[in-house]
């Protein structure tokens, strides 16, 4: 078997993966289907690599990262279903008095995530205020995801502080903190801010002076959004930026283990908001069930597609292709961003894509001549470069609450999400990193 085709059977796979990820297919079947593919066309032993690599690797990501995604979603659905993210929001909303739309929507989100709600949860907590906002600004929807997206999976999960998975997977893999790299990592959340920003605001002025208004007859009619809460029916919004601001001083300040921080949160959050779920005790079970629920969803989607890695990793193709990487002069800045970016790309999801790139690089990782600071916090931003093209399932789910195809809405998101990020991770991050700073 040539060594051309030994390399060419993992980007195969990676082709393959994206193509039925587009095509809506769930990633717990791909994950082992695709491990199959390459046992099968690299000749490996059946079931020993399943059960060996394949299930070991997918366990080891559960067994690191099950009470963080645990935790987190049970979070999100206490601040979704008390209404707490949305008295955040509306909050905010009244300090641009209905200006700058797209760009406040981006920051709400932003501010939301960077708080410790899933993104996910914000999705849906977000989008009735965004549909109200959109539609008293006359704004077309063909905005909307990328407005509500380009604050979720940007900065605010790549950013030093964060308590995002991604933040935390470099820390537990490299033996970083939180605040890794901060001056590099502070300098490409702000270039990513004013870039989007920018961006957001010549879409919205563009597409309206082209007749591009809410009210649009060539797109999908609008689902209903759901109802829009007035403020005397919303809990204190000083009261909600509590939780979210122990859970970053927890984790970055008293130092504790980011599964602390978050479960301190969601018991302040309850105290606070305990009277807002109906029928007390049984109310908050069903509330509770719905999060732990969503967080078995969550990791097994991403834990099957890093136990691809542990598949892929073992094949001699790889051990072709990192031979081949390592003779391209590079500098180990450049090495860790493309491969991390790749990983996301294929896994189609920047925790995945991180979780497969150490599961399969961290040693070599280790070896080079960069401090594990720099490879963290480049590792964070390039994981969420290419995670965001089209297959991307958070993307597409989106769309699909906003009534859009692709065509309609996915050129803003390529742009806040997979151009912008990249930017900041070139022309910003890396230089900083390489000067020393």
């Amino acid at each position: 078997m040539s060594d051309f085709f030994q390399i060419a059977v993992l980007f195969i796979a990676i082709l393959l993966f994206s193509i039925l990820a587009f095509k809506r297919i769930s990633a717990v079947i791909l994950g082992p289907l695709l491990a199959i593919f390459i046992i099968l066309s690299t000749r490996m032993p059946i079931f020993q690599t399943m059960l060996e690599n394949y299930m070991k690797t997918a366990a080891d990501y559960v067994q690191k990262y099950f009470l963080i995604f645990f935790l987190g979603a049970l979070f999100g659905v206490i601040y979704q279903h008390t209404h707490a993210a949305e008295a955040i929001a509306n909050k905010l909303i009244k300090i641009t008095k209905g200006k700058y739309t797209a760009s406040l929507i981006m920051f709400i989100t932003g501010i939301l995530t960077f708080g410790g709600i899933s993104g996910f949860v914000v999705f849906f907590a977000i989008y009735p205020i965004a549909v109200q906002l959109f539609r008293e600004s006359k704004l077309t929807r063909r905005l909307m995801p990328a407005a509500i997206s380009a604050g979720t999976w940007t900065w605010s999960m790549n950013a030093p502080a964060s308590p995002s998975i991604q933040n935390v997977i470099p820390m537990r893999s490299l033996g970083t903190t939180a605040l890794a790299s901060t001056v590099p990592g502070f300098a490409a959340m702000i270039a990513q801010i004013v870039l989007i920003v920018i961006w957001l605001e010549y879409r919205s002025k563009s597409m309206t002076s082209r007749g591009l208004l809410f009210d649009d007859p060539s797109l999908k009619p609008l689902e209903e959004a759901g109802r829009v809460y007035e403020d005397s029916e919303l809990p204190s919004a000083g009261l909600a930026i509590i939780p979210p601001i122990v859970i970053l001083i927890l984790f970055n300040v008293v130092k504790l283990p980011l599964e602390a921080a978050v479960l301190g949160g969601c018991i302040l959050a309850i105290l606070f908001f305990y009277k807002r779920i109906s029928n007390g005790v049984d109310g908050w079970i069903v509330v509770l069930n719905k999060g732990a629920q969503n967080s078995v969803t969550a990791i097994l989607n991403t834990a099957l597609v890093v136990g691809f890695a542990g598949v892929a990793s073992k094949t001699t193709g790889f051990g072709l292709l990192i031979d081949k990487l390592k003779r391209i002069k590079m500098s180990p800045a450049w090495f860790v961003a493309i491969t991390v970016a790749i990983s996301a790309g294929a896994a189609g999801s920047a925790s995945g894509g991180l979780g497969v790139a150490f599961a399969a690089l961290g040693d070599v990782y280790k070896t080079l001549n960069i401090s594990p600071e720099s490879i963290h916090r480049i590792a964070a931003i390039a994981a969420g470069t290419l995670d965001s093209l089209p297959h991307q399932g958070a993307q597409i789910t989106l769309l699909g609450i906003c009534s859009l195809t692709h065509k309609e809405g996915y050129l803003d998101i390529g742009v806040t999400q997979i151009l912008i990020p990249a930017i900041a991770l070139i022309c910003v991050c890396i230089p900083l990193i390489q000067l020393g700073l």
